[in-house]
């Protein structure tokens, strides 16, 4: 095991895991960030959003969605919001699978986009911040932080889609990181399948961008990868770049 920087090689799409539905609704409105309203046959039902973005191009009266039931009984929402209709593609925008997701890019050899496949952590501490994984090789520590994009323009990937000063602040740790001698990346799950690279969102948030820029200077490895949702599942559609 080493701590190189693995080959951008094309990979053919496959199943990443099965995310089921129980109902398909039409959006009526979100009352917060975390609570929605759907139709669902004909009756207006609380439903959980589980996407801190703002989601203004998925979540707009009218729209498709598609539900899944709350697994826990006698909780307030009986409904979890899964994905969203955008033109011809179903849009996961629920941020509750990432980890799962990112543990199995991270994992799989064939996809592992930063040369390390076992020895995982979840949610480290790095100075001010919790990171999502950590890595301690005999040859280097690795730290990935994980963001979950569903914002795409022109064949761009956008993130993020709301001001995040928590996101800015990730970023930052990664760079001190690096600075310290460690590696450190940014996994990128891009839900949009029409994405062809990836971009920070300056006009929606100057200062992650600012910060991601500082990051890639610094050595920050950025790693895109591109899902699809079809279907109740989740399919890997390949890697790709900084725009």
């Amino acid at each position: 095991m080493s701590c190189h920087n693995p080959e951008e090689d094309e990979v053919t799409p496959v199943k990443v895991m099965d995310i089921p539905i129980d109902a398909e609704g039409t959006f009526v409105e979100r009352k917060n960030r975390f609570l929605g309203i759907v139709d669902i046959h004909g009756e207006d039902s609380k439903v959980h959003v589980r996407d801190p973005g703002r989601l203004e191009e998925l979540l707009y009266p009218g729209n498709r969605v598609l539900l899944a039931k709350a697994s826990r009984p006698n909780r307030k929402t009986s409904w979890d919001l899964i994905a969203a209709r955008y033109e011809d593609e179903w849009v996961l925008v629920n941020s509750g699978f990432h980890p799962q997701i990112a543990r199995w890019v991270l994992e799989n050899e064939k996809i592992d986009p930063f040369g390390i496949t076992d020895g995982w952590q979840g949610e480290k501490k790095l100075g001010d911040s919790r990171i999502d994984f950590f890595n301690d090789t005999e040859v280097c520590e690795l730290w990935v932080e994980v963001k979950g994009c569903t914002l795409a323009m022109g064949g761009r990937a956008l993130f993020p889609d709301a001001p995040t000063t928590r996101g800015t602040r990730h970023v930052r740790e990664l760079i001190n990181a690096v600075e310290e001698g460690h590696r450190a990346g940014l996994l990128i799950l891009v839900f949009r399948s029409s994405a062809e690279c990836f971009s920070p969102y300056e006009e929606r948030d100057p200062d992650f961008a600012a910060a991601f820029r500082e990051a890639v200077d610094a050595g920050v490895e950025v790693r895109p990868i591109r899902f699809s949702y079809e279907k109740g599942r989740l399919y890997y559609n390949g890697k790709l770049t900084v725009c």
